[in-house]
């Protein structure tokens, strides 16, 4: 009997898999336990054109995942913090200053999502992140670090 798994289930699929198992199996626990719902061939069509839609929507979501990240990626982000005179800053930069930043120059993200990719952040001068855009897409940024006036 085929059906179409809407959880996990050890063994047998992920969730959104058309898979073959015996009847009893399906009728008595994967079907009651809201495991998966019986594979006809209306319900397997709608599947489909559901899997169909998600990947159209998750290209769309990605292309413009991917245009954000090429703007923040060409983007010279600078932060100000107080340096003695050596040139070396008082503490060090975190992910939630530059996030400050980035929405000062007019993106949204948040600071769970930045990654600082350079060695601790502990002078004046150009360092890297990365900057996660979506599920996969990742900004390449670039950040100054400036003596505060």
């Amino acid at each position: 009997m085929k059906i179409i798994l809407k959880k996990d289930v050890t063994n047998l699929g992920e969730a959104g898999e058309i898979v073959e198992v015996k009847t009893g199996y399906a009728l008595n626990y994967l079907v009651p336990q809201g495991y998966a719902v019986i594979g006809t061939p209306s319900a397997i069509k709608q599947h489909e054109e559901t899997i169909r839609q998600r990947a159209h929507k998750e290209a769309k979501n990605v292309a413009e995942a991917q245009a954000y990240a090429a703007k923040i990626s060409a983007s010279l982000v600078k932060i100000s913090c107080k340096v003695n005179e050596s040139g070396k800053i008082y503490g060090s930069v975190t992910t939630a200053q530059i996030a400050e930043a980035l929405v000062a120059a007019g993106f949204e993200v948040e600071k769970k999502n930045i990654e600082i990719v350079s060695e601790e952040v502990k002078e004046a001068g150009v360092y890297d992140a990365k900057v996660k855009c979506y599920k996969g897409v990742y900004a390449d940024l670039k950040f100054e670090v400036v003596a505060a006036e």
